[in-house]
């Protein structure tokens, strides 16, 4: 197989480092690569900030709620960054209006996580291991301080890098035919979707508790109903388990929580200087959430 498509396929997450620190060098690599990614405009609308020292590594490790993460020895805190542009803008005489609008924030985010995604690859190919870090949107006001972002930076994802203890085996994932369309969607048969997924979450349960069932009970009469909850907890019992997607939905990435965390985000970027992002969001996230 071709070095670079063996590289990408054989990818998996590494949570476990060996205490050695990367070298500058090697760190000047991933970034250059990371700033050659594909930009909408070649507009760059990003910035990388850069996070070695033990007690910041903690400090990132508490916000994200990952213990592991503040003994991997290098950390990347990719955010959209609007600020920049438009102080050119300013310097330069020229209307700005990116951070008061959602297409250019949308883009944004894509060019962030391309930048991001060359740099993970990079990684692999430097014969390092990393892990992608999403609560980092959740704990932004807290990172946006840490890090001294100002207004029009925003916080997207972060990324863990250091040398593997041991090299991780790839994970499985759903196969092609299910993700990958030709001209236009084609929707699969119950039948056909059930059985890729359980197929990639094959063993996958967990045991019933108290404290467990009361969490998925919330979840689906937050996101659903009273009905549906009923419904969902006697599926639950009859079978002795939580199958993969109630673990998933409805204990993991709790549905309620990502509802109830809406309109609270909402004003966090709103506060991080997106004009956008502002009351009549938060009115339409209060509406799904009483009338799913």
């Amino acid at each position: 197989m071709n070095a670079t498509l063996k590289l990408l396929t054989d990818r998996a997450s590494c949570r476990v480092f060996k205490n050695k620190r990367v070298p500058a060098a090697v760190v000047d690599k991933l970034v250059e690569a990371g700033i050659h990614a594909p930009t909408g405009g070649n507009l760059q609308p990003y910035s990388i900030i850069k996070i070695e020292r033990p007690a910041a590594r903690k400090k990132l490790a508490k916000l994200c709620w990952q213990e592991f993460l503040a003994k991997a020895p290098l950390h990347f805190v990719f955010c959209v960054d609007l600020h920049r542009h438009k102080r050119w803008a300013r310097l330069e005489n020229a209307p700005y209006s990116a951070d008061r609008s959602l297409r250019p924030f949308w883009i944004a985010i894509q060019d962030t996580i391309i930048c991001a995604q060359n740099m993970c690859v990079a990684a692999d190919a430097l014969g390092l291991g990393s892990v992608y870090i999403g609560p980092v949107f959740d704990s932004m006001a807290q990172i946006r301080r840490m890090c001294r972002l100002p207004k029009g930076v925003v916080p997207v994802i972060s990324l863990a890098v250091g040398y593997p203890k041991v090299k991780p085996p790839r994970r499985k994932r759903l196969p092609a035919a299910l993700l990958a369309h030709s001209e236009v969607y084609r929707e699969p048969t119950d039948k056909e979707l059930l059985a890729a997924y359980r197929k990639r979450y094959e063993g996958v349960t967990q045991a019933i508790t108290a404290k467990d069932l009361k969490v998925l009970d919330s979840a689906c009469r937050v996101a659903h109903n009273a009905g549906f909850a009923e419904k969902c907890l006697k599926d639950v019992k009859t079978r002795g388990n939580f199958n993969a997607p109630q673990i998933v939905f409805g204990l993991h990435y709790r549905a309620d929580r990502m509802l109830r965390n809406t309109p609270k985000q909402l004003r966090m970027l709103k506060t991080a200087g997106l004009g956008w992002a502002g009351k009549r969001g938060d009115t339409c996230a209060d509406h799904q959430m009483t009338n799913s």
